[in-house]
């Protein structure tokens, strides 16, 4: 007998994602130095998602933003730039879970629609992202790798 999943397992915000243009990466980390956040992750993604990103913690706390910028055309990042007529901004809300496929499954079975299947995310993670039209915005879910915790 197979037992029912009860929860997806979300256990906080892992962190807020924006977009940015082409070439403005840096500027916009420096932006955010100003203001206190410190880099803690920096990291060019290929395959599926094509950005270069940064992982940014937001003053002293565990609150982590995630600044995006498109490496191709093609990268997901660059149709939200589009969308947003030509302006970066909000990309996603991601939230951390313990346990990605028991995430997962728990969506699917409840009917969410899920983008991908768990995969390979950046700094070690593993992700899979809801589709917008379940939450008016893009969500990832993220599994803590092991090269930050």
């Amino acid at each position: 007998m197979v037992e029912e999943l009860t929860s997806a397992g979300f256990e906080f915000v892992d962190h807020v994602a924006v977009a940015v243009k082409p070439g403005e990466l840096d500027a916009t980390v420096a932006k955010y130095k100003l203001l206190g956040f410190t880099e803690l992750h920096r990291e060019e993604v290929y395959g599926k998602h094509q950005v270069r990103e940064v992982l940014m913690r937001i003053g002293e706390s565990n609150n982590l933003m995630q600044i995006t910028e498109p490496l191709t055309p093609e990268s997901p990042i660059a149709k939200i730039i589009e969308r947003n007529g030509g302006r970066g901004g909000f990309a996603h809300l991601a939230f951390r879970v313990k346990d990605i496929q028991n995430a997962y499954d728990f969506m699917k079975a409840k009917g969410f629609n899920m983008t991908q299947e768990p995969g390979p995310g950046s700094r070690g993670t593993q992700v899979f992202f809801v589709h917008p039209k379940d939450f008016s915005f893009l969500i990832e879910v993220v599994q803590e790798g092991q090269a930050h915790a």
